[in-house]
């Protein structure tokens, strides 16, 4: 039987050339959701720092975006067809294949984290072990931004994107601020923001937006 790590690659291998044509920017987000990534940019720099990971970078869309506000950005991701659309769509942008529960970098070698929807294929088992890594690669003082769909449970992606014509297996896990703040806590972060908001457009889920700090 595959590893979910395996069904989640090679489900963003069969959908990225789609993704990349469907979402070339910032398409997605609400401008209140890039707000906060606009806060993390700030926090970033008025702690004298530049480095920021982009941990699940996909096609780089996100990491173009912090880039263009002055950030050092190296993009991260599980999938070699997302990697592919991200180096043919923006070859200047430094992103690797990795594991976020196993991040191919340094200690203290980053300023910031990023996990713009990215932890959300992650289980209950495996999300402490993506924030540990957080910690372990940010320097003090660090910030780390995390986005994700609102709810509990796990929810079958696999169904939406047959609805474009994808034969995928691919699951989410859905959490509520409260638990994944109280597993922020007890990975070492402090809270710093917090942003909960209700659907809009064709979104089927609230959003939630939570930026942290190590002390």
């Amino acid at each position: 039987m595959e590893s979910r790590a395996g069904q989640v690659r090679v489900a963003y291998d069969v959908i990225a050339e789609d993704y990349a044509a469907t979402f070339p920017g910032t398409e997605p987000e609400a401008r209140v959701d890039l707000a906060m990534v606009d806060h993390l940019v700030e926090r970033v720099q008025a702690g004298g720092g530049s480095r920021v990971l982009d941990a699940g970078c996909g096609t780089g869309r996100m990491a173009r975006y912090v880039t263009d506000r002055g950030c050092s950005v190296v993009g991260v991701d599980l999938s070699p067809g997302m990697l592919a659309m991200a180096r043919r769509d923006h070859p200047d942008l430094d992103v690797r294949e990795g594991s976020l529960v196993d991040l191919p970098f340094e200690d203290a070698s980053f300023d910031g984290v990023l996990f713009w929807y990215s932890l959300i294929h992650l289980s209950d088992d495996e999300l402490p072990l993506a924030l540990a890594e957080a910690v372990r690669v940010l320097r003090p003082g660090g910030h780390v931004l995390l986005g994700f769909q609102k709810g509990e449970g796990v929810f079958d992606v696999g169904a939406v994107l047959a609805e474009r014509g994808h034969d995928v297996e691919l699951v989410r896990w859905h959490r509520g601020p409260k638990e994944v703040l109280d597993l922020l806590a007890a990975a070492g972060f402090e809270r710093v923001a917090r942003l909960v908001r209700a659907p809009v457009g064709r979104e089927r889920h609230g959003q939630v937006f939570l930026l942290a700090r190590l002390p």
